[in-house]
């Protein structure tokens, strides 16, 4: 009888735990049969569905296909702490061949990415789709580590904990590689309003 019970309470914990506190979310679905939201030196517009967030993101990189990769992106839907996003929009262009850093302006969090390919550089263009849930808060903000750990190398970056979102990328280019690496701005988000915003 206990050894029921324990079948029966066990899904319910995990759903609660998922939902409150600190959850593991792997692994990803990336989508229809694992397949690539671009193909080598084509442009791409992904977006996750309304309410969800970027939470996973694969690559990998060709020489012989003008120094491009193909991506892959996983989302999942925001904390119900949250709510639903207020707004969303794409930000600014960051210019192929150059290195960057940019946040998702008024608290927004990553929802998808827009990439163009330019062959005299042997680079890309990118824009981040971001959309900000009510007037919550970024804090306990850190960098991860660089993606990939080498130019050329494939790439697997994951959200491993609940309750923590992309809000932006630095990046490097190697001209020599043709390649860059990325580290993802990644933040927690009060569960209140807060009376500011970042620019």
């Amino acid at each position: 009888m206990d050894l029921v019970l324990l079948w029966v309470f066990l899904p319910l914990v995990s759903v609660a735990w998922g939902q409150y506190g600190d959850y593991y979310y792997g692994p990803y679905n990336y989508g229809d049969n694992d397949e690539w939201v671009n193909v080598y030196r084509q442009g791409f517009n992904f977006q996750c569905p309304h309410g969800q967030v970027i939470v996973a993101i694969r690559s990998v990189f060709s020489k012989k296909e003008g120094s491009d990769r193909l991506w892959n992106y996983a989302c999942m839907p925001a904390a119900q702490s949250l709510g639903e996003p207020t707004e969303c929009w794409w930000e600014e262009i960051n210019r192929a061949g150059t290195e960057w850093y940019q946040t998702c302006s008024n608290n927004g969090l990553v929802a998808g990415f827009q990439s163009q390919y330019f062959p005299s550089v042997l680079d890309r263009e990118w824009q981040f789709y971001c959309c900000r849930y009510s007037r919550r808060c970024p804090y306990s903000c850190w960098l991860t580590t660089e993606y990939p750990g080498h130019y050329g190398e494939d790439t697997d970056m994951m959200m491993y904990t609940y309750d923590y979102y992309i809000r932006g990328a630095t990046t490097t280019f190697s001209a020599v590689d043709r390649d860059r690496q990325w580290k993802f701005i990644v933040c927690r988000m009060t569960e209140y309003d807060c009376p500011f915003q970042n620019v």
